[in-house]
């Protein structure tokens, strides 16, 4: 499909397609560009450099191009994936009080599980998320789960806390790679129209991971097997992730597909000549080690210099730190003052995932209207688009963050009333990690991988830092007034989706890593008009604002 619609090439025009050639081969979308520089390389003679690109825009080795039952398997693999990260990092909260017991540590020392949990997942993400764009998704899949699952065996027999603390860090530093990886093999497999109802299915499968599996799961296991078996589940899990990753797991990346294409050329082409200069765009970045630390530390640029990214991670981070902190409030509302156990306990979090649920619905139904966009879009709507669930979602972030502080701080009140709480706040966390993660996606594509491990990172830093203080916030402040504060800090941060479905078009405009190709970027279109006097910045810039508003 064309990028822009089908008119005499002006020069400017010219320089407007340069500059997609220059962002192009790292993306799937945008497969003419390889085009036409093999064409101009079969006139120029056999011997000159041929960039290799798809054969056409079906060709079925494009995973864009695969058929609907690979892709869903692809994606229920991810789902997978996704879920055993979130579990992992949960499940331990319900082994506390037997570590302590087990090892002589305080319970501060036992909050570690998690903490530590998260210090892994901040830095995962700055290897897994631009290694995956190196050396392609599979490769780094093999490895981390492979990695993962052999540290998990080693908390399963751990003899003291020391070893327990120290293989939970190392394993989440691998165990974290689905989760910074698994939204770009979305975006490499889904076109636009399908795509955010695959990553709504995605993230409800990560979230319930989190707040109904674990709890539930772990309060199951430790009243009726020990608390090793925990860790001995977590095992049997992250193995089972391994084996299907290696099975079933195809490579998606489009690059490195591309690279293998050049590599097959130049070893059995049809004609070994002409090809032994084939090659793909793939091959010609920096291979060195500093460009190799170009690559690792592009999260942190990306951070630095992209401000849709600050305060989407801002906002998530915030939510994750408060998802995370209820694994340390519930105990201190159910079973310090209503004394309920431990699996009962565990129970509450099933409202966190009918949330979820009701939340991932929420979002499939909002994207309906995606297909007819890509049409009227030329197939690359405005990712503004993808933020009306996030509205949605900070108004129940904070009346489900006040209702469970307030309901919860006084025994009198039935245990249910404050359980119920959970499903606003379940519904928030997928509907805004559903909207902004789609929106991460489709504004930097290519980058996307990288764009969501440096927001992994700091999201996590979050997650470190909130159990530690939750418990004491809790008992001294008393869950209403702790929540009040909990609710305020996101009260403050609610409009943030409001002011991106605003102004996000202009803000991307200016941006070194989106694509941007709903809007103009860089160029002067002053002289790029239809013979209707208007230029073609200000018209495509009045169709956007028309279309959103």
């Amino acid at each position: 499909m064309p990028l822009l619609k089908p008119q005499p090439l002006h020069s400017s025009h010219r320089v407007y397609l340069e500059r997609l050639e220059d962002i192009g081969p790292h993306d799937s979308d945008v497969p003419s560009s390889s085009k036409v520089v093999e064409s101009r390389s079969d006139r120029a003679g056999d011997t000159a450099p041929i960039l290799v690109s798809w054969d056409s825009p079906d060709d079925p080795a494009n995973p864009k191009n695969w058929p609907l039952w690979r892709k869903n398997l692809v994606t229920a693999i991810c789902c997978i994936l996704g879920m055993n990260v979130t579990f992992t990092s949960s499940v331990p909260a319900t082994t506390y009080g037997f570590v302590t017991s087990e090892f002589g540590v305080p319970l501060e020392t036992a909050y570690l599980l998690i903490s530590v949990c998260m210090a892994g997942y901040v830095f995962g993400p700055l290897l897994w998320g631009p290694g995956s764009e190196l050396y392609g998704r599979r490769p780094v899949f093999i490895v981390t789960m492979g990695m993962s699952t052999l540290l998990h065996l080693g908390q399963s027999l751990a003899c003291n806390m020391t070893t327990l603390l120290v293989t939970r860090f190392i394993g989440s530093v691998f165990g974290i790679a689905p989760l910074s990886n698994c939204g770009g093999v979305i975006a490499d497999i889904w076109g636009p129209a399908q795509r955010g109802l695959a990553m709504s299915v995605f993230m409800h499968s990560v979230f319930l991971g989190a707040t109904t599996l674990g709890p539930i799961m772990g309060g199951l296991v430790v009243e009726n097997l020990g608390w090793r078996w925990v860790f001995w589940v977590m095992t049997i899990y992250a193995g089972s992730c391994t084996v299907i990753v290696a099975i079933a797991l195809p490579e998606t990346f489009a690059p490195i597909l591309l690279r293998e294409k050049a590599s097959a050329q130049r070893l059995r082409g049809a004609d070994p000549v002409r090809y032994q200069s084939a090659y793909a765009a793939h091959e010609k970045e920096d291979w060195s080690f500093m460009g190799i630390v170009h690559q690792v530390f592009r999260p942190f640029r990306m951070l630095a210099m992209e401000p849709i990214l600050v305060l989407i991670t801002a906002y998530l981070s915030l939510v994750y730190g408060i998802l995370y902190a209820l694994f340390e409030a519930m105990p201190v509302i159910f079973v310090a003052k209503r004394g309920l156990s431990v699996v009962n306990t565990g129970f509450i979090f099933a409202g966190a995932g009918i949330g979820c649920t009701i939340g991932a619905m929420v979002c499939g139904y909002i994207d309906r209207r995606q297909v007819d966009l890509i049409t009227k879009w030329d197939g690359s709507p405005p990712p503004e688009r993808r933020l009306y669930g996030a509205m949605a979602a900070g108004p129940c972030l904070v009346i489900g963050i006040f209702w469970l502080g307030w309901s919860g701080q006084y025994p009198m009140v039935p245990w249910y009333v404050p359980a119920l709480s959970m499903i606003p706040i379940g519904a928030s966390i997928t509907l805004s990690f559903i909207s902004f993660f789609s929106y991460v996606i489709d504004t930097y594509l290519m980058y996307s991988a990288s764009a969501l491990a440096g927001h992994t990172v700091i999201r996590s830093i979050f997650a470190i830092a909130f159990p530690l203080f939750t418990v004491q916030m809790f008992t001294k402040m008393g869950s209403n007034w702790a929540a009040t504060l909990l609710g305020l800090i996101g009260l403050v941060l609610t409009p943030s989706p409001f002011l991106f479905f605003k102004y996000g078009a202009r803000i991307r405009a200016k941006s070194r890593f989106a694509p941007c190709k709903d809007s103009t970027k860089t160029v002067n279109y002053k002289d790029m008009n239809d013979g209707s006097g208007i230029g073609f910045e200000q018209q495509r810039e009045e169709t956007l604002n028309n279309d959103i508003f």
